[in-house]
């Protein structure tokens, strides 16, 4: 494999970080994080020329957008990092058997970590922080859409682990090409774990070709169900913000369903989306229900179910219950982040136990799922999958474990 001398490098080179104490680690990332501000400029004429290959009407592009208050954003988040407590070494399990044998469960780094994204150049940041703090190295697979970023910001990240002495191999960026993710998924040996972030035909591409450990992330088809029980002016605000604060974000809001009994209220509920000109994708019901009330309406089609719009687009289903509710997110959902708006409280906890998903809410919006906002410091990504860490992956979940036993001679019998 052509690639093979780079995953041969940070293999190494993620030896070296169990050398390094946590103040180490934290000393790096608020260098790190001191440097995205002080030179923030060239961070932004990469982005620029990204941002200039892009049609701005492309959902992707407020993904791969990088301001000054982003940055700032990130910087924190990384400095958030840095306070947080290390995650290994911490002692899981511990118990003596009857034959002497002394027996430890303690939290270890992964090794190497291969992260697969697209257009999302403060991906580059955050896996580096939250790899860096958990002692893991990384290999870093952009898309050809934030190449020009990706390369800045991991070249200053190195530039900081030169003057602290440690290796650059700590942190690789592959060449944004089809033939690199292709190499990254089949180094076996090498990856010890891979994580795909991006949207429905990454993932699958990812899961159905890598020969290295998958852990899913990213697509949300996202949905939120306005109960017959439920606040009109809760609602309304609720909705804005999952469909509208960022609506190319994977727990953005896709599909509102609406109890039978509230049609009547559904012009009021979304009115606010107006400003933002939504397009509405209603059902019969629902359509007949804001015809007239709402300017941006159109018909739904089958495929307005289940799509991850990643726009500023919004499905619309009528429900006559509870049931039909949860039965239609078992369908069309993605196991990311779903929602009910109800002030019943057996309502909502019947939602809660019943609606398989990652992240469920009763009267709280979707755009909550985020490993800053869980108070985990960032995210490597949103795990859909249940084998393993599920929803907003951090330290933690980037950690394995190993046994540590301890005897006097014993042998087995």
């Amino acid at each position: 494999m052509e690639l093979k001398e780079t995953f041969e490098r940070v293999k190494k080179a993620s030896k070296s970080l169990a050398l390094l104490t946590d103040a180490q680690r934290n000393d790096v990332l608020n260098a790190v994080a001191d440097a995205i501000i002080a030179q923030q400029a060239r961070i932004l004429k990469a982005n620029a020329q990204d941002l200039a290959k892009m049609d701005p009407s492309n959902p992707l592009y407020d993904r791969l957008q990088l301001t000054k208050s982003r940055l700032e954003g990130i910087a924190s988040d990384m400095r958030n990092v840095a306070t947080l407590p290390t995650p290994l070494g911490h002692i899981t399990k511990q118990k003596t058997l009857p034959n002497g044998l002394r027996l430890c469960r303690v939290s270890v780094p992964f090794g190497v970590i291969g992260m697969i994204y697209e257009a999302r150049p403060n991906v580059t940041l955050d896996v580096f922080s939250l790899c860096f703090k958990s002692g893991n190295a990384c290999v870093l697979k952009g898309g050809k859409d934030a190449d020009c970023s990706n390369r800045e910001e991991v070249a200053l990240i190195h530039e900081i682990l030169e003057q602290y002495g440690v290796s650059k191999d700590v942190v690789a960026l592959l060449p944004a090409t089809h033939e690199a993710t292709g190499e990254m998924l089949n180094a076996v040996g090498y990856i010890d774990l891979c994580i795909p972030r991006g949207g429905r035909k990454l993932i699958d591409f990812v899961r159905d070709t890598a020969r290295v450990p998958v852990i899913e992330t990213g697509a949300g088809v996202v949905n939120t169900y306005f109960d017959k029980d439920g606040d009109l002016e809760m609602g309304k605000a609720i909705i804005n913000n999952a469909k509208t604060r960022r609506v190319s974000v994977c727990n953005a809001l896709d599909c509102l369903l609406v109890h039978l009994g509230r049609l009547g209220d559904l012009g009021n509920l979304v009115s606010p989306l107006a400003e933002k000109n939504v397009i509405i994708y209603a059902d019969e019901q629902a359509y007949a229900a804001l015809d007239g009330k709402y300017p941006y309406l159109e018909h739904a089609t089958e495929d307005s179910f289940g799509t991850e719009f990643m726009d500023y687009k919004l499905a619309i289903k009528t429900v006559a219950s509870l049931e039909e509710a949860i039965a239609h997110i078992d369908e069309n959902g993605s196991g990311h982040s779903e929602s009910i708006i109800t002030m019943d409280e057996a309502t909502a906890r019947k939602f809660q136990a019943h609606v398989d998903a990652a992240c469920v809410y009763w009267n709280a919006p979707t755009s909550f799922t985020d490993g800053a906002q869980f108070g985990l410091g960032a995210e490597i990504g949103i795990s859909t999958q249940k084998l393993g860490p599920r929803g907003p992956m951090a330290l933690e979940e980037i950690c394995t474990y190993k046994w540590l036993i301890e005897g006097e001679g014993q042998i087995r019998k």
